[in-house]
């Protein structure tokens, strides 16, 4: 356990294991997990877990190498996360938990799900994409690896390339807050650990088999999302049985920042519908 400020409405605790992942929490009833993209962490979801807390017990971790979970030896192999997220789940005793993943955190659930479809009561699936198409060839991949990478190795530090970045993700409508937050979440990144997710997300080459999906789905894309436009959703929407879109209007690839109002409304619409789904040990 960690030291936590008297005043915030989570606490922060840890999956002991190599490696130790951190995550926030609050409230009670069926767990509720929320995954964060590539260049965040827990606390993006700080708009959510007090709001959902009321209904869930509700969860946003660390993914391993960011935020307060460890740093890890050797490469990353995609499938870490999904068996990260096991451990999570063994942890807070849920046989099967509500399972909400932004971007990268949308893609290690869509790489989870075949894994473990006993343990998944529902999917969000926000700004995120199912895989790379066949046109994206490891050519062109070690290409998009090497510009990513190149100003870290070169010395830069994530709180360096930040704010360019920030900018390639916000919505031309969002709050300038939004943006200052996405650039502190950038800033606090683990360079190395960062580096290895680059590498390990750019090369992992598993497209998920979206009709193969059989639970309540809902996907949320922001209507400003210049990264994943919300074009994708619909067209995962039309291979996802059963499954729902919402747009989050005058927001870019991160709502639950972005219009958190809006998003926590959607999603705890979803939600609310599917609750009983969730199971504990």
């Amino acid at each position: 356990m960690t030291d936590q400020s008297m005043a915030a409405p989570w606490r922060t605790d840890h999956v002991q294991g190599k490696p130790r992942i951190a995550y926030d929490h609050a409230g009670h009833g069926p767990v509720l997990v929320f995954l964060h993209g590539i260049g965040g962490n827990r606390t993006n979801w700080h708009d959510q877990i007090p709001v959902f807390a009321r209904d869930f017990h509700a969860v946003s971790w660390d993914a391993r190498g960011y935020g307060l979970s460890d740093d890890y030896d050797g490469p990353l192999d995609f499938g870490d996360f999904a068996a990260d997220l096991a451990r999570l789940l063994d942890h807070l005793k849920a046989e099967r938990a509500h399972l909400c993943g932004l971007s990268m955190g949308g893609r290690i659930l869509q790489d989870f799900y075949p894994r473990h479809p006993d343990r998944v009561a529902t999917l969000v699936l926000c700004d995120t994409f199912p895989g790379f198409d066949a046109s994206f060839t490891p050519d062109k991949r070690a290409e998009f690896i090497r510009l990513r990478k190149e100003p870290l190795v070169q010395g830069k530090e994530p709180k360096d390339i930040a704010p360019v970045v920030a900018r390639t993700l916000i919505g031309p409508k969002s709050p300038p807050a939004a943006f200052d937050r996405l650039v502190a979440s950038m800033t606090a990144l683990h360079k190395e650990s960062y580096i290895k997710t680059i590498e390990a997300t750019t090369n992992y080459d598993r497209t998920a088999d979206l009709p193969k999906i059989a639970v309540p789905t809902l996907l949320v894309f922001g209507s400003d999302d210049r990264l994943t436009p919300p074009s994708i959703g619909r067209s995962m929407a039309a291979q996802i049985k059963g499954s729902e879109q919402v747009v989050i209007p005058d927001a870019g690839h991160l709502p639950n920042i972005e219009a958190p109002d809006k998003f926590n409304e959607a999603v705890r619409s979803f939600l609310m519908r599917h609750r009983e789904r969730a199971r504990q040990r």
